[in-house]
């Protein structure tokens, strides 16, 4: 895909590591000028200069995107090193601790809405302004499953997932007749960590695919919703889940993984 987003100026937000890490780096890879932000200092240097080893074009911007101060300081100094903003990825978010709804208290609750839900409005107001007075941009918001399908113990960050569902459909009408197209995608279980090969066979029972994603598994659809191909779809929110989220499972595992289906010479032998 190099060179299909060339020219385009590209804000990822918590690009630090993972799946921010692998969009900011594909963007950069298809010609894309990019804002690699991240709370982290050294993982913004590493990362913007694994681009620029490469051969890209980035800069650092280390903010907390819950201040709408250091917000407006990363657009600021995107806007003096590339003159606009045409896309931006929400990527920035916690998962918090487990916390069980008795245990959790409202310093914990406002931590993980701040960063996950405010923390994509901030940016978003922000770009789309810039963005409206070019007269079109791409913003997309990271959702999860939890947005839909609830977790024990992560009340508030499954309250900020669908926040954020709600929001980029709201955006998507509000922003659709300046230009912007909004949407978000959906990540299942993607491996930011680097599991060992044993931990991948046995999360990867659970879904469809036979595996667990990869944070470049999430950098494609990302590139997809920035093009021109992508140009007639907005407040939609894409599932990259392998099919996870397809089926009905219990609260802790599914009730039939793939590993206890009948095996393929059983179905043909009991065909009749």
């Amino acid at each position: 895909m190099s060179g299909s987003h060339e020219g385009q100026v590209v804000v990822v937000t918590g690009a630090g590591k993972g799946i921010g890490q692998a969009i900011a780096e594909r963007f950069a890879g298809a010609g894309a000028r990019v804002t690699v932000n991240d709370i982290d200092p050294e993982r913004v240097d590493s990362v913007v200069a694994a681009i620029t080893d490469s051969g890209g074009t980035a800069i650092g911007a280390v903010a907390d995107v819950s201040d709408s101060g250091q917000v407006a300081a990363m657009f600021d100094a995107t806007l003096e090193a590339f003159g606009t903003v045409d896309v931006l990825v929400n990527n920035a978010g916690i998962v918090s601790p487990m916390l069980h709804f008795f245990e959790a208290d409202e310093a914990w609750w406002r931590r993980i809405i701040d960063v996950n839900l405010t923390g994509h409005f901030l940016c978003s107001h922000r770009a789309a302004r810039i963005m409206a007075a070019a007269g079109s941009g791409v913003i997309i918001n990271m959702s999860s499953g939890g947005a839909t399908r609830a977790h024990r113990a992560f009340t508030a960050y499954d309250a900020s997932k669908g926040g954020i569902e709600a929001l980029t459909r709201a955006m998507a009408l509000d922003l659709g007749p300046y230009g912007i197209r909004v949407c978000a995608l959906m990540p299942g279980s993607i491996d930011t960590e680097g599991m060992d090969q044993a931990a991948r066979d046995l999360r990867g029972e659970n879904i469809p695919l036979g595996r667990p994603g990869d944070p470049d598994d999430m950098a494609g659809p990302a590139l997809f919703l920035a093009s021109a191909d992508a140009a007639y779809i907005t407040g939609d929110v894409i599932k990259v889940d392998g099919g996870m989220l397809s089926q009905q499972r219990s609260a802790t595992v599914d009730i039939m993984p793939p590993s206890d289906f009948p095996s393929l010479a059983d179905v043909l032998a009991n065909g009749d």
